[in-house]
């Protein structure tokens, strides 16, 4: 080391005898900014700018945005949120508030949101309500209050004054897997009549006359779809409608599944396969059977609804509706995000088809 020469950061570390990696020397870097990106792509300074605000990426062509992404990369350049806020008056974080973590339904409709969100700059603020109407009231205001540039919903209600407030503050709105009764909010969800008609053709090809249903809370809109839906493709199959063999449980939990078995069993009236609205009501319609000494599907055929994790490995695999809950996030944080970009955007409802899945849970009706 020369005797009073001022060392450089690099050199310092390297004189004790370390290596830099790349990235190590491009954080000991003064920072560069935007117009350091600029100079080395060849490109003015608004190009850039254009190129890393996701709401504006699309005006520049696709092969030189992947190049100034590269370079900034490189460069150690990172867009200022903050700033970008200021700007724009936007804080690109979204708000999720979904019913129930704890059911597999969510995470992968959660993992679709976050996806889509991250790959255009935004970030999520998850929080579970427990299904609790005070609580999603407090975690929409506490989200309002951070001033998140909108919100996905999977808790609400058909009647649902929270989604109406919303939309009074002109908040952009999307729910996912529900929707409400009023047509004047964006929604994604499930086509639940198909969903429904594919079963109940299923268990009618096999054989089945004595089906009895058990649905999910009417409050909602997949159970009451699922519960009209049932009606209307029954009396279509010809099938005899027994008001005794149809319940509609107050929660989607296996536990409620199990409780409206054994409901089922004490009317006394003979029934061969049980249509279930959720895969969790089907689980609770195998501990009733375990419990009553019954086979499944020897005895009694079951059937799903939502094709959730490990529905597979159930004894016996469960027969389902398959549901994308992924396009089901994807598709919900890209419609918010053309709602952010353009508030004026017309609301629409859009349902993604479920698919059978036929496994060891539905067999023709013993003699």
């Amino acid at each position: 080391m020369q005797p009073g020469r001022r060392h450089s950061p690099a050199e310092s570390v390297a004189l004790f005898g370390y290596s830099l990696t790349p990235m190590i020397l491009r954080m000991l870097k003064t920072r560069a900014n935007i117009k350091d990106v600029a100079s080395r792509a060849g490109v003015h300074p608004s190009t850039v700018s254009r190129v890393l605000n996701p709401a504006t990426r699309s005006m520049v062509s696709e092969s030189l945005a992947r190049e100034i992404v590269r370079i900034a990369d490189e460069l150690g350049y990172r867009r200022n949120a903050l700033a970008s806020g200021l700007r724009t008056r936007r804080t690109f974080t979204v708000g999720v508030i979904i019913p129930d973590l704890t059911n597999p339904v969510f995470p992968p409709i959660v993992r679709g949101v976050e996806h889509t969100l991250d790959g255009e700059g935004y970030i999520a603020i998850l929080a579970d309500s427990g299904s609790k109407r005070r609580s999603e009231k407090a975690l929409i205001e506490n989200m309002t209050a951070r001033q998140v540039d909108g919100l996905i919903l999977a808790a609400a209600n058909r009647k649902d004054p929270l989604v109406d407030q919303v939309i009074e503050q002109g908040i952009p709105l999307v729910l996912v897997n529900r929707t409400v009764d009023k047509h004047n909010v964006t929604a994604v969800i499930n086509d639940d009549e198909l969903g429904i008609d594919l079963a109940v053709g299923h268990l009618v090809g096999l054989g089945h006359r004595q089906i009895a249903y058990i649905g999910g809370p009417q409050r909602t809109s997949t159970g009451y779809a699922r519960y009209r839906a049932f009606l209307k493709t029954a009396k279509k199959a010809g099938i005899k409608l027994d008001r005794d063999l149809i319940i509609n449980a107050r929660e989607f939990t296996e536990t409620a599944g199990q409780a409206a078995f054994h409901e089922l069993i004490k009317t006394g009236k003979h029934f061969t396969a049980v249509l279930s609205a959720n895969d969790l009501l089907a689980l609770g319609c195998y501990d009733a059977l375990e419990e009553l000494g019954l086979r499944c599907p020897e005895d009694i055929s079951v059937t799903g609804f939502n094709d959730m994790p490990y529905v597979d490995r159930f004894a016996p695999p469960l027969t389902t509706l398959h549901i994308p809950h992924d396009e089901l996030g994807v598709q919900a944080a890209t419609l918010l995000l053309e709602r952010i970009e353009n508030p004026d955007t017309p609301t629409k409802q859009l349902r993604l088809e479920p698919r059978l899945i036929v496994r060891g849970s539905t067999a023709v009706p013993s003699a």
